[in-house]
């Protein structure tokens, strides 16, 4: 009785008839296309092949027919659904389709990669953002009512690459069949339940609830096997049964253990009784009575107590407590020592003394410019005896245009600045130096940072008085297009690696979040799970990067224009006109070269490989204007799908655009249409965010003392360390929201404290106590960085270029030949700032390599400080070195005849200071013994003193006192 009932499911219930819709007459078959392939039959209904009488199509044509589809299907529908029309833009035109009401349906597959795309349906959208899914993978979308227009009706694909493989089209309202694509049962019968409770339950529950169900330690391959909600699910490698095809469904083949490595249960095979009743069971339809959703309860079980999750230090609001009190009163010159007193009074230390006046102008020099003090401006502070003596230096170094230069290199490092791609072939960006450009004047500018965060982020959605300052925000959100790229093929472009890298750097640089640890899974130390990765996701997903060139598509598109659309469109026009006229001559002389005479052919087939790479030459020249690495928002908003595992072909749950939960992130408001960037940007801006103030107060406090008050700037999550001073650093973001979000406010406040005007020099007890200087019991000494000591060598020997630098050298557009094995490398000699050198992803500068310059392809927050044999053998022979010491050399000559007086200057200008006596004797017994040696290797007499000096401005090059501050 039982096997008959089954035998009358599978006939009634299985996947091949449509669920009722009473008191409706059912819709009548109309007209079946193939669309890229011949007629046939399909369930008895026939299908028309491709006929251009019939259908006008736009896509290119498509077929392969040895991808495995998932689920199967029978012979003949197979064959139409492995060819299909392609491409991200189909237009399907379906003529002669009388006047009426019909229901159209759309088979589309996937035969690689994961797309994502738009079905319109006589251009009105009826399905957005579907993700086509795995290879293999192919559905029947619809059905979708419509009214023929003029005798037509119209199918169009829009966004990433669709395979639109058939056209159904049904006449009236009423209900269709259901498709060959298998159906799970839900209209239960008794014989279903009796089947179900007697033969599967006890099976499932004795056999895989141990490790597929909710009460798991660890659910296997994320399949729930306790609930209908979970077995029609799946789990994380896709679809456990297709009902009425247990030799397609997973759980058939594992159970079977027909592969060794995929078997269920693991350690023994079930009975051969067993199998076959789950065989049977999914033959069926897998009917199934239970009905708790265990999805759910899964879901809500795994949840995070945000709650508690809030309770982290850097996740809580902004404390404003009170100001400590100290026993040394006399000590502090503001708050910020007054915190610092505190806690070094609480372990019974003393903070060290003030520094001296020439230590200190050397080091607020350097802090603000990167260069340098000028001896007039040292002599003019060490005598200036007023109590605002230090601040009018400050004052005067935050208004020099060279303040930008150096503060906006620290904000290149952490935001991975390159003008370069990153891809295999590491494409140049020429327009990237805008970006860079933009981040300097805007620290001259003192823009606020919660401004400096909205341009960064959607500077392009923002509203501009003048044409000017709109060019300028556009240019803002280089930030993002410099995000990496990778690969180097187009038709399966890994954008999901480039929204990655963004994703990271936002979280990293904005946040000091590692927020990207959630692609794959749930953050496995903070309260970020992937869904709210993937409510990021969406934000950037939405976004239209630039393309700058790959080895497969070498011509840069999708940049934003900074000139009038009707210059655009003017270049536009004229641009392919040109296309046209050389297209055509290469194809009159293919014409040619056919007809031709064997005596005429080497004469025209040179003349045609010229004209071929005079098209091809113009195509990839750069466009006639100028143009922004820059973003903007793309055609279609979109939420995006989890990633399982971080596979952007295996698609999960859509999350809708939102901010982050532990920060009471919500929704992305309904009535936004595009990507959403400036609420973002809003969000992270808002002065209620605990991390951006915190973030960003602890970056500029860290490029003052070369550590952070956190000692991780870029995660404030439970890897990073917690801060030393958590009162001082949540006073510090206060003061600089309060500020107006002022950088400059923020280094008068940090500068003009005693803790920063503090001697390096520290008692014994304080290194006992102390010994890593956490507490700030003196001024941290530090190397400087290598652009700073580059420059420095540039400025002694005369030879900088001041001034803001433009593009870079790189080759023109038309030449760009790179590949994985021929990638760009470069290095461009220039006599500018160091911040102005040519920044490759993929290589380092020579320079910068050597001396720990920041890492382009990541945040580099804080930069590491090595010593090696390299470093010493730099300034000891590098042609750069040597070139710069003659110049210096010339310098100190020209000052005075007297060698003492020469020896003073050079003090001066390369280490701040006059040299103490016994440095003058031996300087100058230095001197005097390489004169010496340079005679006896038969030195022109005429080059002797220059030489010698040359030498000693490469000894001052080398001390520790000319490379550290103190």
């Amino acid at each position: 009785m039982i096997l008959r009932s089954i035998i009358l499911s599978v006939q009634l219930t299985g996947f091949l008839l449509a669920a009722e819709v009473k008191d409706a007459p059912e819709a009548t078959f109309f007209r079946a296309i193939n669309l890229n392939g011949p007629a046939l039959t399909i369930e008895g209904y026939p299908w028309e092949a491709d006929d251009e009488k019939q259908l006008k199509a736009t896509g290119s044509s498509f077929e392969n027919q040895t991808v495995p589809l998932k689920p199967p299907t029978d012979a003949e529908r197979s064959k139409m659904i492995r060819s299909s029309r392609w491409g991200s833009k189909v237009d399907l035109e379906i003529r002669d389709v009388p006047a009426g009401d019909y229901q159209v349906l759309v088979y589309v597959w996937e035969d690689n990669h994961s797309e994502r795309f738009d079905i319109l349906l006589n251009d009105k959208p009826v399905l957005e953002g579907f993700n086509s899914g795995n290879a293999g993978a192919w559905k029947r979308l619809g059905p979708w009512p419509a009214t023929s227009t003029e005798g037509k009706l119209k199918v169009s694909a829009r966004g990433g690459a669709a395979n639109l493989s058939g056209v159904e089209i049904w006449s009236g309202t009423g209900a269709i069949r259901s498709s060959g694509a298998p159906q799970f049962v839900t209209a239960l019968t008794a014989e279903h339940s009796e089947f179900f409770e007697r033969r599967i339950r006890p099976l499932l529950v004795e056999n895989c609830y141990e490790c597929h169900s909710a009460g798991a330690k660890k659910i296997g391959g994320g399949l729930l096997l306790d609930s209908r909600a979970g077995v029609v699910k799946g789990g994380d490698t896709g679809p456990a049964i297709y009902p009425g095809l247990p030799d397609a469904s997973l759980l058939i083949q594992a159970v079977r253990h027909s592969d060794p490595n995929f078997t269920m249960p693991p350690k023994k095979k079930l009975a051969a009784a067993d199998i076959e009743h789950l065989e049977q069971w999914v033959k069926m339809g897998a009917p199934d009575p239970r009905t708790t959703d265990t999805v759910a309860v899964v879901k809500a079980k795994s949840s995070i107590d945000w709650n508690k999750a809030r309770e982290w230090w850097s996740f809580r609001p902004l404390a404003t407590g009170k100001v400590p009190s100290v026993k040394k009163k006399d000590w502090p010159a503001n708050d910020v020592d007054r915190f610092i007193l505190a806690r070094l009074e609480k372990e019974e230390l003393e903070p060290a003394a003030a520094a001296q006046k020439r230590v200190l102008i050397r080091r607020a020099t350097y802090d603000l410019l990167g260069l340098p003090p000028t001896p007039e401006e040292v002599e003019a502070y060490v005598a200036d005896n007023s109590p605002n003596a230090f601040a009018k230096v400050v004052d005067r170094l935050l208004d020099s245009p060279l303040y930008g230069e150096r503060w906006g290199r620290h904000w290149l490092d952490v935001v991975r600045y390159a003008d370069t791609a990153g891809d295999n072939s590491d494409f140049p960006i020429p327009q990237m130096y805008r970006y860079r450009n933009w981040v300097i004047d805007a620290f001259n500018r003192d823009l606020p940072y919660d401004q400096f965060i909205r341009e960064q982020l959607a500077g392009d959605l923002l509203p501009a008085d003048a044409l000017e300052e709109k060019h300028a925000r556009i240019l803002a959100t280089g930030y993002i297009a410099n995000a990496r790229r990778f690969g180097s093929r187009v038709s399966d472009y890994p954008q999901h690696l480039t929204i990655e890298d963004t994703i990271d750097n936002l979280g990293r640089s904005f946040l000091g979040l590692t927020v990207s640890c959630a692609r794959c899974h749930d953050h496995k130390f903070d309260p970020i799970p992937a869904s709210d990765y993937y409510a990021l996701y969406g934000f950037f997903e939405s976004t239209r990067y630039p393309w700058p060139g790959i080895e497969l598509e070498k011509t840069q598109r999708d940049l934003v224009p900074l000139v009038p659309k009707s210059e655009v469109e003017t270049a536009l026009k004229s641009r392919r006109e040109k296309q046209k006229e050389l297209d055509a001559e290469v194809k009159r002389l293919e014409g040619e070269l056919k007809n031709a005479e064997r005596d005429e052919k080497k004469k025209l087939e040179k003349e045609l490989a010229s004209a071929k790479k005079a098209a091809e030459q113009h195509q990839n020249s750069a466009l006639p204007f100028d143009q922004a690495y820059a973003v903007a928002e793309a055609p279609k908003a979109v939420n995006a799908a989890i990633q399982i595992k971080g596979d952007p072909a295996r698609p999960g749950d859509v999350i809708p655009r939102r901010f982050l939960t532990v920060l009471n992130g919500t929704e992305l408001p309904a009535d936004i249409k595009g990507s959403g960037r400036l609420q973002l940007a809003n969000w992270i801006a808002d002065a209620k965010n605990p991390l951006t103030a915190r973030v960003m107060a602890n970056r500029i406090w860290l490029n003052h003392f070369g550590k952070g008050l956190v000692a991780t700037p870029n995660d404030f999550g439970k890897q990073g360390k917690p801060p030393t001073h958590p009162e001082l650093l949540d006073f510090l973001a206060t003061r600089f929201i309060n500020s107006g979000w002022s950088m400059k406010s923020m280094h008068r406040l940090i500068m003009l404290s005693r803790t920063y005007q503090q001697s390096g020099e520290r008692s014994e007890s304080a290194f006992a106590k102390d010994p890593a200087n956490d507490l700030f019991s003196g001024y941290p000494r530090r190397r400087l960085d290598a652009e700073a000591i580059r420059d420095t060598l540039l400025v002694l020997g005369g030879e900088l270029d001041p001034g803001p630098a433009g593009p870079h050298p790189f080759p023109p557009q038309e030449e760009w030949n790179y590949t994985q094995h021929n990638p760009f490398k470069a290095v461009y000699e220039t006599k500018r700032r160091s911040v102005y050198l040519m920044t490759q992803r993929i290589q380092r500068h020579p320079y910068l390599a050597i001396f720990d310059g920041a890492d382009p392809a990541t945040s580099t927050a804080l930069r590491l400080t090595s010593t090696t044999p390299l470093q010493a053998l730099y300034l000891l022979n590098d042609p750069f070195v040597h070139e710069l010491s003659k110049k210096f050399a010339a310098r100190i000559l020209e000052v005075s005849a007297d060698n003492t007086e020469r020896l003073r200057h050079a003090y001066q200008l390369a280490l701040v200071r006059p040299p103490a006596p016994d440095e003058l004797e031996r300087s100058r017994h230095f001197l005097a013994s390489v004169s010496d040696e340079l005679r006896r290797a038969k030195v022109p007499d005429a080059n002797i003193e220059h030489q010698s000096w040359e030498a000693m401005t490469r000894v001052l090059f080398r001390l520790n006192e000319f490379v550290y501050i103190d």
